[in-house]
């Protein structure tokens, strides 16, 4: 508590302290932080939306997802640029209504287009959820344009895997509340989400945020997606198929892994329900030059309720140096005993 009784002179000249040290940060934040925003067009057409941080850094770092992941990873622009895109038929990016013209395989095309447009030799990648998997196979196919990695929560490498209980989040039948989730769907048939697709899409965000977080009084930290038509349900859904189909059908090869020789971390949840945890240690066991960080109390976002881990984890991952609680993974199994964050 500051006393009553400071003299005018010294707030005075306090507050013209303060002053001074506001404008300069706000001057250092600026030169750090100025944007930009505009498309980027892929090979066939579909025009890519991104907001680019921060300029004139050596260390460029393109992430896909920036619906999902812009307003908390932006900070990581000190001292880099960062590029932020979001992915075709999703976002802000294009509609895309040909359904043979949405796959992982386009995902990975997408982000050569995005690297190529800002010509930057080898960037570092950043990839959440199955995200994490087209930074891999991108990586296995186009390796000298590659520098560093990071995984949050990487769908597991073959779509279906089925990994021990100890490796899943063990609740995913009960978060969300499946009665919940069974009304929701009855919505959806009856035609509410098609005559109100934005008041729907809210409704289904309020459940879907409980899947995300390890403690569900962090779920309203995730902000809606809801502004953006390509993220109402009735839009998004029909998405899924053909991606899902062409994860399905992605078998990416385990000897084509072995040969990404560039440094690899990945950060996953144990309470992970969207991807299970399992498919992080899988990652990390046939990438050569990996380490994984484990957060037992976290979900699919763990940056949300864990930014005290992930943020300077990456941070110094980016920096060139494996953070110190980063484990080198040798096994699926989990080691008795192994420290991981809580």
């Amino acid at each position: 508590m500051y006393s009553r009784r400071y003299s005018s002179r010294l707030l005075l000249s306090g507050l013209l302290a303060s002053l001074c040290l506001a404008a300069t940060a706000l001057a250092q934040q600026s030169s750090q932080s100025t944007t930009e925003t505009g498309y980027v067009t892929a090979s066939d057409g579909v025009r890519l939306h991104y907001t680019k941080v921060g300029r004139g850094a050596k260390t460029v770092i393109i992430v896909p997802g920036r619906l999902f992941l812009f307003r908390d990873f932006r900070r990581l622009a000190n001292g880099r640029t960062l590029i932020f895109y979001d992915m075709r038929n999703r976002g802000l990016s294009d509609a895309v209504s040909d359904p043979s013209k949405i796959s992982l395989q386009h995902d990975a095309d997408d982000l050569e287009a995005v690297r190529e447009h800002f010509q930057v030799e080898k960037p570092d990648l950043i990839g959440f959820s199955y995200l994490g998997k087209i930074v891999i196979l991108y990586a296995t196919q186009r390796p000298d344009h590659v520098n560093r990695i990071v995984q949050l929560g990487p769908v597991a490498r073959k779509l279906g895997t089925q990994f021990p209980k100890a490796l899943t989040a063990g609740d995913e039948d009960k978060v969300p509340d499946p009665a919940d989730e069974k009304r929701l769907d009855e919505l959806f048939k009856s035609g509410f989400a098609k005559d109100h697709p934005k008041e729907y899409c809210e409704m289904e965000w309020k459940i879907e945020q409980q899947r995300m977080v390890g403690n569900p009084a962090n779920a309203t930290g995730i902000p809606s997606p809801c502004e953006m038509e390509n993220e109402w349900p009735i839009h998004l859904f029909a998405h899924f198929d053909p991606l899902l189909a062409s994860d399905k059908a992605l078998d990416i090869p385990k000897a084509a892994i072995a040969k990404v020789t560039a440094p690899v971390l990945t950060i996953h949840g144990r309470k992970d329900r969207n991807a299970p945890y399992g498919g992080g240690r899988e990652w990390d066991m046939l990438l050569p030059n990996a380490r994984l960080i484990t957060i037992v109390g976290a979900a699919h976002m763990s940056w949300v309720e864990f930014p005290e881990v992930v943020f300077p984890a990456i941070d110094q991952f980016l920096n060139g140096q494996w953070p110190t609680q980063a484990e080198v993974v040798k096994t699926l199994e989990l080691a008795p005993g192994k420290p991981t964050h809580h």
